[in-house]
């Protein structure tokens, strides 16, 4: 078993080609239950970046090759709250961002993020 979520469509949890890692949008699933376990923004964060984190373990990769990250959340009064995790995770350089406010998400998530990665 992977430490990350498999697919819940026709899509690769993740591509490479030419040294970059291209991440598909990670959904708050534990990868051990496949279940969304809570409701919690900052919880829903810490998860899905785990999973980005064991994907680009996977790949030989950390969290400071990721040059991209694109966030999606369903309620933007979550930003604050998703800020603070994602600091967790990520140092100077930050990776450059972008972050949406979008009306639903696949399992009803609250927060999905992909990425991609370079090797240094």
């Amino acid at each position: 078993m992977s430490n990350y979520p498999k697919p819940i469509g026709p899509y690769s949890a993740y591509r490479q080609g030419e040294g970059l890692l291209f991440v598909s949008g990670q959904i708050p699933i534990n990868p051990q239950t496949g279940e969304i376990e809570s409701k919690d923004i900052k919880e829903q964060t810490r998860q899905v970046l785990k999973n980005i984190e064991a994907i680009l373990k996977e790949n030989k990769l950390s969290l400071s090759e990721v040059l991209k990250s694109t966030c999606f959340l369903t309620d933007m009064k979550d930003f604050s709250a998703f800020n603070e995790v994602y600091a967790e995770f990520f140092t100077p350089p930050y990776p450059a961002r972008s972050a949406f406010a979008v009306k639903d998400l696949p399992k009803d998530a609250k927060i999905e993020i992909e990425i991609i990665a370079c090797k240094s």
